[in-house]
């Protein structure tokens, strides 16, 4: 995997409420591979969480009002239930990932994290998976909702929960590596 993803810049959009290792875990994988990962967010800190459990801080990378997508070249959406409940009511977060929907750059999401999906018009026709309490929402919003590890469903990644985050990892790996600037 290293080197697969060199020339690549990757945003991880979250907030306060995040599944600590949803965030943590991908960005280790990505930046093993080579890419740079940038930490986008609302905040200037977040406040990760181990389930119920507060977890560290995670620092910011990037804010979300300087941040923009045209700079990246895929995206990450980690868990976590406040998380993604927060940036759904954050119009500029929506707006963010309404722009790799529509360029077609890869997105990944995991657990919660396709909840954000949703407001931004990405679900309708895709095949995916998450965690369980948001099967009726993603099918309500037209998403064909399976019950499996990871699923790939053209330029969108999505994983049900912590355990599936090896699986995850590989496929959102794959994913971004077919992105343009990792070609080069």
């Amino acid at each position: 995997m290293a080197g697969e993803l060199v020339g690549c810049t990757i945003a991880v959009l979250a907030t306060d409420g995040v599944e600590q290792v949803e965030l943590t875990d991908p960005v280790k994988a990505l930046k093993d591979a080579g890419a740079e990962v940038k930490v986008v967010s609302d905040k200037e800190e977040i406040q990760a969480f181990k389930h119920h459990d507060k977890g560290s801080k995670i620092p910011v990378d990037e804010s979300l009002d300087d941040a923009d997508a045209e700079d990246f070249d895929g995206l990450v959406l980690p868990g976590g239930v406040i998380n993604p409940d927060a940036l759904r009511l954050v119009p500029e977060a929506i707006e963010f990932i309404r722009h790799f929907v529509q360029e077609k750059k890869p997105i990944a999401a995991i657990c919660h994290g396709p909840w954000t999906l949703i407001d931004a018009g990405g679900v309708k026709g895709k095949k995916m998976t998450s965690w369980p309490s948001l099967k009726t929402d993603l099918s309500n919003a037209g998403a064909k909702w399976v019950d499996e590890q990871v699923v790939a469903d053209g330029d969108l990644i999505t994983s049900r929960k912590p355990d599936d985050l090896p699986a995850f990892n590989r496929k959102m790996i794959e994913a971004f590596s077919h992105s343009p600037a990792a070609a080069k």
